[in-house]
């Protein structure tokens, strides 16, 4: 295999290591798709899950998720749990904080829909209410294996919007993507 064809496959082999040549643009996507760091509000039970999915069991670092407690710095906010009517101007503000592009995951019956709480004024019906959600996670709580599959589902959606931004194609379309409670192992 000649230098050319290495080349155009963007690997070229040296004595002592390897050079991997790519375009800037998908080095930016590959790097936004792989290093997500979430802005997290851990408020009720499903806290505890989304700490456990971060523990070293099932070791969210290995996704690239860093969890950051400054909105400026975060492309993803993971909504773990039941949002009050005082709490959610709140979260808005911090939304509206964060960098573009920015995604929502909300973790848990509570934050998707209300939860047991729906009935009640105090509680939120739903955290899509005042920010819009890009995956929603269901389980009361949810599993951490069905954390995981949602944020891979989100890795995936990014890789589809720069995919589209690349060849010059409109950015799709934002539905929900809906992980069901037994997400893990359907």
């Amino acid at each position: 295999m000649g230098v050319k064809e290495r080349l155009e496959q963007g690997i070229i082999r040296v004595p002592g290591g390897t050079i991997l040549v790519a375009k800037l643009a998908d080095l930016m996507a590959w790097a936004r798709k792989s290093s997500m760091w979430s802005l997290t509000f851990g408020l009720s039970c499903c806290a505890i899950e989304m700490m456990a999915t971060a523990a070293s069991r099932y070791d969210l670092d290995r996704f690239g998720m860093f969890f950051r407690a400054t909105p400026r710095q975060a492309d993803v906010m993971i909504v773990a749990g039941w949002v009050s009517v005082k709490m959610a101007p709140f979260i808005k503000r911090l939304y509206e904080q964060m960098p573009e592009p920015k995604y929502v995951i909300a973790m848990g019956g509570c934050a998707s829909a209300g939860g047991p709480y729906r009935d009640s004024i105090t509680i939120v019906k739903g955290v899509d209410q005042f920010v819009p959600v890009d995956v929603y996670v269901y389980g009361c709580p949810p599993r951490p294996e069905n954390l995981i599959l949602g944020i891979l589902k989100l890795q995936e959606r990014i890789r589809e919007e720069h995919r589209a931004e690349k060849n010059g194609l409109p950015r799709p379309v934002r539905e929900p993507i809906i992980i069901p409670e037994t997400g893990a192992t359907g």
